[in-house]
């Protein structure tokens, strides 16, 4: 386990692999656990690090710190502590509205973005998570159901460590967030990843590509639910490998064939 100090608060990360410096930020159902498996595939080439934001995982609970502004400055901190600069970023739900906010507002800190489950609007919220209130417990349960949950392994171990006002308090600020013109403002590479099954987060319908600038491409996955890492394991960890050594070239960058096979 390891840890730095930011703002008299402890901060809980992990590292894996050697090489260019590569930032996975989770979502509002887990910790930086269920990033492990990527973490592990693309850790030949990248040096992967996950931290846990305020309130999720093993970071201390900061109740001053749950807002969207708050996490951004969490991630920048979190780069400027470890000497990261113009590092890709991963993010999922939450993470990957973090990611996007820290792109738009400070490029020079960011390489690239991979946004997995990115709402674009508060009506692509599940109504549940939507309406969480700080006095609810066991958030994973009560929006994925504990069926589900327990399927998912890296999920559930961390689940209870869940502070639910980071979950309501942060979910309320992201529905206050104009994303698109978070996206309009960017010009790195973006890739937008939505899994067509996730019942978290409601995947754009159609083909969207045409809604943004050539620096954005979305692409769904069709047998993925909320943790396409996890669900799909091989064709996710290919896909974010191709989107990071394509230069912003998105021509060659779609979901083969032969990715289809799952690891077991």
């Amino acid at each position: 386990m390891s840890a730095i100090i930011i703002e008299n608060g402890l901060v809980h990360y992990e590292v894996l692999g050697r090489g260019k410096p590569l930032v996975f930020i989770h979502g509002w159902l887990g910790s930086w656990r269920y990033w492990v498996p990527t973490m592990d595939d693309l850790s030949d080439r990248y040096r992967t690090y996950a931290l846990d934001l305020w309130g999720f995982g093993d970071s201390d609970r900061r109740k001053d710190g749950y807002t969207l502004d708050g996490y951004v400055a969490l991630l920048q901190r979190f780069m400027d502590e470890l000497g990261l600069w113009q590092a890709p970023l991963v993010g999922h739900a939450l993470g990957g509205v973090v990611a996007l906010r820290l792109a738009a507002t400070a490029p020079e800190r960011v390489g690239q973005v991979v946004a997995v489950g990115l709402p674009m609007n508060g009506n692509s919220i599940n109504r549940t998570l939507a309406t969480l209130s700080a006095a609810d417990r066991d958030v994973a349960g009560r929006v994925l159901g504990r069926r589900q949950v327990a399927a998912y392994a890296e999920v559930g171990m961390e689940t209870d460590k869940t502070d639910s006002a980071a979950v309501a308090q942060s979910v309320q600020a992201v529905l206050q967030a104009d994303l698109l013109e978070d996206l309009d403002l960017i010009q790195l590479p973006v890739l937008l990843v939505y899994g067509k099954n996730d019942p978290v987060i409601m995947p754009p319908n159609g083909d969207i590509d045409g809604e943004f600038e050539d620096n954005v491409r979305a692409i769904f996955l069709d047998d993925a639910r909320h943790f396409p890492m996890l669900e799909e394991p091989n064709k996710f960890n290919r896909l974010v490998r191709g989107f990071l050594e394509s230069g912003g070239d998105f021509s060659a960058l779609e979901v083969k064939d032969e990715w289809r096979r799952r690891w077991r």
